[in-house]
């Protein structure tokens, strides 16, 4: 990647340009960022502390809370600081590092979701088969396989995008560093960068959310068939929250990665990422596990465990 780029550095957007809203903004994004940690390390601990939560399911929400708490941390208190301070400088390296954090958290995270759709069509659907499909082995192979892949797709798109020129403008229309912010300050030909990012949302994005679609519309059919209206009610309070975070998510991150040039609003922008990378962190803990009679109790233990006794 040496002699690609003509730029030394690059200026990050700020919330907003009036000190009052971006204090604002800040402090608001801040309190997000700390409920996400919280809420991602107490199911870390709950899970981890409490033994009968020795199940796949939350073998996986432990999973996702540890990458939950890495993902939003890439973004949200750099973007605070420079908004609080108007450093909007960030190097080179700090920008590759941001871009392949980010893709790698992404594309993790999606995968996450989807073995975790699989966990519940499995454990719903075909409960008798449960333990032998979702054994220990599988789960951690599909933990590193998940992992693996996305390392690579997100080294392979960070070096292609540092591979171009960038000479039109060193302000990136975001408030981190994100690939179609860079693509558009390119003077060289993007074609390629864009075929593959194309390509990667079609093999990966496409291909995970069709698949926790089906899982969870097989979920509801299964439940459905179930005489306790109840019990309906639960599966539909847990599917549909699931499917909307997934769509949101996705939605949002296709938006900003493959709208057309010629449409380019900065505050939407910013606020169409927000959707992919600060608020899946928060609501996760929240709609996967602290809605849980089970985590909540360890919860309680824990407590009791570590500050009461």
């Amino acid at each position: 990647m040496a002699n690609s780029t003509l730029v030394p550095e690059f200026l990050l957007e700020v919330f907003a340009e009036t000190w009052e809203v971006r204090v604002l903004l800040s402090v608001l994004f801040l309190v997000v960022y700390m409920g996400s940690l919280l809420g991602n390390f107490i199911i870390i601990i709950a899970t981890t502390v409490d033994h009968t939560l020795n199940t796949p399911m939350y073998f996986f929400l432990r999973n996702l809370s540890i990458l939950d708490m890495g993902y939003v941390s890439v973004t949200a208190p750099n973007a605070c600081i420079n908004s609080l301070t108007d450093n909007r400088n960030i190097s080179l390296a700090g920008c590759a590092a941001q871009i392949f954090l980010v893709f790698f958290s992404a594309c993790v995270e999606i995968q996450f979701l989807t073995i975790m759709a699989q966990d519940r069509y499995v454990a719903i659907c075909k409960p008798l088969l449960y333990p032998i499909i979702m054994n220990h082995q599988f789960c951690v192979q599909m933990t590193l396989a998940s992992l693996l892949s996305s390392l690579i797709l997100a080294s392979v798109h960070t070096s292609k995008t540092f591979q171009l020129s960038f000479c039109h403008s060193n302000v990136v229309s975001q408030f981190f560093c994100d690939i179609p912010s860079l693509l558009r300050l390119s003077c060289t030909d993007t074609f390629n960068n864009k075929l593959l990012l194309f390509l990667t949302a079609i093999g990966l994005g496409g291909s995970c959310f069709t698949f926790i679609t089906i899982s969870y519309v097989r979920i509801l059919s299964t439940v459905l068939k179930v005489p306790v209206k109840g019990e309906r009610g639960k599966a539909f309070s847990t599917c549909v929250p699931h499917i909307i975070v997934v769509s949101v998510f996705l939605s949002s991150g296709a938006y900003v990665y493959f709208k057309p040039p010629t449409i380019s609003e900065i505050v939407e922008d910013m606020t169409l990422s927000v959707f992919y990378t600060i608020i899946p962190p928060f609501l996760n803990p929240i709609i996967y596990s602290l809605r849980n009679k089970q985590i909540k109790k360890a919860v309680k233990k824990v407590i009791i465990r570590f500050f009461i006794v």
